[in-house]
């Protein structure tokens, strides 16, 4: 099966990713700040010369409007203008902040179950890491609230700031993106005194995932990658008290494939189960997931699929 699947699932069982590094606004004194995001997130780059479906009110915020691909209508969202949105004035006037450019350069995106158009300035090119080549963002010293969620290094030795987009859509469609009370009150407690390690490094997802792990009354620990999992598990005696394991695929340092393939492979926490939660569920990631002998497949932080998994996981 291994032989089968395709690059994507290929590079994350080598801990590796690339990524598609990008530009949002012109070179200041030399200097030109680099982004990045996971290539494996983008469906495809596009010039968009059509007319926008502008919202309702005067577009002052991080969504520009509508775009129409192929008579697919797609939400796009304008990448500067969001670096500087704060979700506790989400009513602020991010104009002055619009990527200034003659052409609408835009970044096709799936993952978590949505399509969004990302306008960007300019496109650098892909590049290629291990996950341990990847640090997380407070190593540069950037806020830990902040937007980045990890930073690398490009062909020159610039830091490149990987963005959290996953953050970026909750922060976009908020009544869309959070888990809310009625997503929640579908589930319930599970009784199991097993504590549940999870790893996310995105912060916002993070959120979701703890929010549902609270509903079923459950112990938790979370990390920002598989690293700091993978140490804590290995403690003397920390196996013994994990019920499971949920973790992310995409992750600084270690990624979510790593995490699953040292867990199995270790006789000492091979029996733990572990459950992969991404927002890039493609057939190829799932297969690849199965043949590393993962249990459990899920959609990023649904309820209900956590729900069921961690009921028949924790029945024992």
């Amino acid at each position: 099966m291994i032989e089968n699947v395709d690059k994507t699932t290929t590079l994350h069982l080598k801990n590796e990713a690339q990524f598609l590094c990008f530009t949002l606004e012109e070179e200041q004194e030399g200097v030109t700040q680099l982004y990045a995001m996971n290539v494996f997130k983008v469906r495809e780059i596009i010039y968009y010369n059509d007319m926008l479906t502008e919202t309702e009110g005067d577009n002052a915020g991080v969504l520009l409007g509508f775009l129409t691909v192929r008579d697919e209508t797609i939400p796009l969202v304008d990448m500067r203008r969001w670096l500087y949105y704060n979700p506790s004035d989400p009513y602020k006037n991010l104009q002055e902040y619009s990527i200034q450019s003659d052409k609408c350069l835009v970044v096709i995106c799936d993952f978590s179950n949505y399509t969004v158009g990302l306008k960007i300035l300019n496109v650098k090119r892909i590049i290629q890491k291990n996950w341990n080549e990847v640090n997380v963002g407070s190593e540069y010293g950037i806020d830990g609230n902040s937007k980045v969620t990890a930073t690398t290094k490009y062909d020159n030795g610039e830091v490149v700031q990987i963005l959290d987009v996953e953050r970026m859509v909750v922060d976009a469609f908020p009544m869309q993106n959070s888990v809310s009370e009625l997503d929640l009150e579908s589930i319930g407690p599970i009784m199991s005194n097993r504590i549940v390690l999870l790893a996310e490094d995105s912060k916002a997802a993070a959120k979701n995932l703890q929010h549902v792990i609270e509903k079923l009354e459950l112990q938790y620990f979370t990390f920002p990658n598989g690293k700091g999992l993978l140490e804590y598990l290995n403690n003397a005696g920390v196996a013994k008290m994990v019920g499971a394991i949920i973790t992310d695929i995409e992750m600084p340092v270690i990624s979510g494939f790593e995490v699953l393939k040292r867990v199995k492979e270790n006789p000492e926490t091979a029996h733990i189960p572990v459950i992969i939660n991404s927002s890039m569920s493609s057939d190829s990631n799932k297969q690849m997931a199965e043949a590393l002998k993962a249990d459990a497949f899920i959609t990023k932080s649904n309820p209900i699929e956590i729900e069921q998994a961690l009921k028949r996981l924790l029945k024992s």
